[in-house]
């Protein structure tokens, strides 16, 4: 698996897509703290951007690249090689490459700027973190509606669909429920509805590290009294964590069932 996981991780490091990806990032870095000329508001301006656009791309690079390298994973099959590790193999490397990318190209203009002298250093900390946790949990969801579609024209049209539910429609729904239920206590159905979304986990971290939870309202204050404590924060970590496993676990099962 490690030896599948190099080749992936160098093979979309050679791919002109990572450099896109990478010079992206590096511009986005450069502009925001152009634009800002502060470390902090230019922190708060890029969540926006995290949040939405990283689900995204580490959905469709993950689609992307199981259908593209389907020749050269038929090849890997023919070979006294286990089904589970090619596979893993693979979505471990495209979601190292994409984090990398993410890292580095946000990472070198903030630390130009001088950002391990600013007190933004953690929040841009839990920033990259969370996109990193994010590049890992949609790249396997997206390997996983890849390996459970042979039509890559279905595969990429379920994963947009999930991506949209999670960024999107789904905030929609819990927003209508918290409204049609208003007369009811809401805090644990908050708190769970929040946890069972990542994009939403990741988006209030980010906030309540930042010190903006007021926007949120009596929500904000939820949050704040459950996330902000410390046991909160490991248990929103570990939730993380729970979300990149889970998916992981259904790429090895669905590979090593699967007749392919």
């Amino acid at each position: 698996m490690l030896k599948i996981l190099k080749y992936s991780f160098y093979d979309l490091m050679r791919s002109r897509w990572s450099y896109v990806y990478f010079l992206f990032y590096l511009l986005l870095g450069v502009v925001l703290l152009f634009l800002n000329n502060d470390l902090s508001k230019a922190v708060i301006t890029l969540m926006n951007v995290i949040i939405i656009l990283v689900p995204l791309i580490g959905t469709i690079f993950g689609v992307m690249y199981y259908y593209n390298s389907r020749e050269f994973t038929e090849l890997l099959l023919a070979q006294p090689v286990k089904r589970s590790s090619i596979f893993l193999g693979q979505y471990f490397g495209v979601a190292t490459s994409l984090a990398m990318s993410l890292v580095i190209g946000l990472g070198l203009p903030f630390v130009f700027y001088g950002i391990f002298n600013s007190s933004a250093i953690w929040d841009f900390t839990l920033l990259l973190i969370t996109g990193g946790f994010l590049t890992f949990i949609f790249t396997a969801l997206a390997f996983v509606i890849a390996l459970s579609n042979e039509n890559k024209i279905k595969g990429f049209g379920y994963a947009i669909l999930l991506w949209l539910f999670m960024a999107v429609i789904y905030d929609g729904i819990f927003l209508m429920s918290l409204l049609y239920f208003e007369d009811y206590p809401l805090d644990k159905f908050s708190l769970i509805a929040t946890m069972l979304n990542p994009v939403d986990l990741s988006r209030v971290l980010i906030l309540l590290k930042l010190d903006i939870s007021a926007l949120l309202g009596y929500t904000g204050a939820v949050f704040q009294k459950f996330f902000g404590t410390s046991f909160g924060l490991l248990l929103s970590f570990a939730m993380l964590i729970v979300w990149v496993v889970v998916p992981t676990f259904f790429i090895w099962r669905i590979a090593k069932r699967k007749d392919f």
